[in-house]
């Protein structure tokens, strides 16, 4: 009997209605794809690239007057008006998505870092705060984008946190009295001694602000080397694998061939055995030509 409330191919399920058991979703479907719809994913593809270019805008703008102290005041509200702006670039692509999305509630629950990062910067106008919100949303948004592979991401994650703690710690270090980081070059080696835990003690920063930008990059780092390692390791697992997999492979074909010659040798044999049987009745007509087939043999006469 056929069920009537099967629908033909291509009806599209009613808006907000639940498949039905064991039914399978096409791969584009809003199911299949979580909260995310065809606009929002169009909107996504289509903004990956400029916002990135944007993100390397704010690199260049956080960095040059911690670089140049001594830069005159344009150049250091033209860097803020800039950092401003990208930030505001970011916090805008988050609620086009947000307005794009199927199911806000479920946006924002699985996006509150990205939530948080638009927030703060609004609460509290800190320099710091908007490099933190600026590149926890540039990792969220990088991380989306399918043609950024996790090696790429990963040297991108320990450049750009090299290169942004060492700066941070600089412009917050660098004018106290006790702090021992004065130089661009010392704060580069504290950050990189420090993402790699492990911390010579030749530079610390001394600052309370500083021993927090000590601790999110000792964090990040064990983060990020725990993603290499992870790595590296499923690499030579993924490498042994195959190797076994080849070695599993000519077992099973060096048994095939042992089994095939196994059989031509029965075969062989059951030749060899009938052709044995049929050459004896024609030697023992060809010793007596005179008896027929089947007639027993003449008896030699008695003297």
């Amino acid at each position: 009997m056929k069920d009537e409330t099967a629908q033909p191919p291509g009806t599209a399920q009613p808006p907000g209605s639940t498949p039905p058991p064991g039914s399978r979703q096409p791969p584009g479907s809003t199911q299949a794809t979580g909260t995310a719809r065809p606009a929002q994913i169009r909107w996504e593809s289509r903004t990956q690239r400029p916002l990135l270019a944007l993100a390397v805008a704010f690199a260049v703008a956080y960095a040059v007057p911690i670089v140049r102290p001594g830069a005159s005041a344009s150049v250091t509200g033209a860097c803020t008006a800039v950092e401003w702006f990208v930030w505001g670039a970011f916090a805008v692509d988050y609620l086009v998505r947000l307005a794009l999305t199927g199911h806000r509630g479920r946006f924002v629950r699985t996006h509150w870092l990205d939530l948080c990062a638009v927030i703060l910067p609004m609460i509290q106008p800190l320099r710091l705060l908007r490099l933190v919100s600026t590149l926890l949303l540039v990792g969220q948004r990088a991380r989306m984008a399918s043609q950024i592979k996790l090696t790429t991401y990963v040297v991108g994650a320990v450049v750009g946190l090299l290169m942004f703690g060492s700066l941070a710690v600089l412009s917050v270090e660098r004018e106290s009295p006790d702090g021992n980081i004065k130089t661009l070059g010392d704060a580069v080696w504290w950050s990189f001694t420090t993402m790699t835990t492990v911390g010579y003690g030749d530079h610390a920063p001394t600052t309370g602000l500083g021993r927090v930008l000590a601790v999110g990059l000792m964090l990040s780092g064990i983060a990020l080397l725990g993603v290499v390692t992870a790595n590296i390791a499923a690499w030579f697992i993924a490498r042994f694998e195959k190797d076994d997999a080849e070695e599993r492979r000519q077992t099973a074909a060096i048994e095939a061939l042992t089994a095939e010659v196994s059989a031509l040798r029965a075969q062989v044999d059951t030749l060899s055995g009938t052709l044995v049987a049929a050459t004896v009745p024609r030697r023992a007509t060809a010793a007596d030509p005179g008896r027929c087939d089947g007639e027993p043999p003449l008896s030699a006469p008695r003297s």
